[in-house]
């Protein structure tokens, strides 16, 4: 493995941190105001840095600018419905439950590139994904017997398949273009959509007061889980292959549990910590180089 593809992975590890560090605002932040009302606001944040990140650093217009807005467009609507129908899902389901549900995508994702992209997948990639999927059922169902689908579950589970159409139109777009500029556009998207929305099904409390009341969770997951994690995500997958991504952007969910233990004084069990683990033991054995495997075993791809 190269030194650009363990940068991609470095980018790809914050921005699961930053993600799992920010699910209690996506809780808290639709104390006051819907799902559709708290995408507007965050991704309005989100648009106002990346913009004033691209006016600083004197971006240019792209002579390929109709391939990225194009992109951007892609983007911004597999994120829109993604985080829509995780919000949404919030509403009606535990925190540990939309984290593992939302995971599926480390599943799913695999299964995509094989029937569409026609791409294969390693053995030890295989046994990385698997091992991972058993740690998060660990960390996020309390039992054996502990896990039952309601309707917010099935719509988290919905939003799975999202995040992994998004994981794969970033891998396609970003190494194309200024991911910067990929990601501005997509929080663009976003906004107008979920602005659109929030008129529709949410205009008695999408009120600026009500905004305001929540300003705290609407600026964290503005700017640091939508303006910061997202770019991450683009600049980590130009060097980083889509399933390896999805693998490592499951963490989130294990940096979600870690911080409520550390932070909100929120009571972790010794299964919860086994799923932790396995979940970084099975990221860690997804980065070994596969040259290793083939000088001792003959015919591992």
């Amino acid at each position: 493995m190269n030194k650009k593809s363990y940068f991609g992975d470095l980018m790809l590890f914050l921005a699961a941190f930053i993600w799992g560090t920010a699910f209690v605002a996506q809780v808290t932040g639709m104390d006051k105001i819907g799902p559709f009302t708290f995408n507007m606001a965050r991704s309005i944040v989100a648009v106002i840095c990346l913009g004033a990140y691209l006016i600083f650093t004197k971006a240019k217009i792209p002579k390929n600018k109709a391939f990225l807005l194009k992109g951007g467009l892609i983007c911004g609507i597999f994120i829109f419905t993604g985080t829509s129908l995780q919000q949404i899902g919030l509403q009606y389901t535990t925190a540990g439950k939309t984290g593992f549900i939302t995971s599926f995508y480390i599943l799913i994702l695999p299964f995509i590139t094989m029937i569409f992209l026609k791409h294969k997948i390693d053995l030890l990639t295989w046994i990385s994904i698997i091992i991972g999927f058993i740690g998060l059922y660990l960390l996020a169902v309390p039992s054996l017997r502990g896990f039952s689908m309601n309707k917010g579950d099935f719509i988290v589970f919905l939003g799975s398949f999202c995040w992994a159409g998004h994981i794969l139109v970033i891998d396609y777009y970003s190494k194309k273009v200024n991911p910067v500029e990929l990601s501005f556009l997509q929080f663009f998207v976003l906004t107008i959509l979920s602005g659109i929305c929030a008129f529709i099904f949410e205009n008695e409390t999408a009120t600026l007061g009500n905004i305001f009341a929540s300003w705290k969770s609407v600026m964290y997951a503005g700017f640091f889980s939508s303006g910061v994690a997202y770019t991450l995500q683009m600049v980590g997958q130009k060097y980083t292959k889509p399933v390896v991504a999805s693998l490592i952007l499951s963490l989130e969910a294990v940096f979600a549990a870690l911080a409520g233990y550390l932070m909100l004084d929120e009571v972790m069990t010794s299964r919860e910590f086994t799923g932790c683990f396995i979940v970084f033991l099975a990221m860690i054995f997804s980065q070994i180089p596969k040259d290793l495997f083939k000088k001792k075993y003959i015919g591992l791809k």
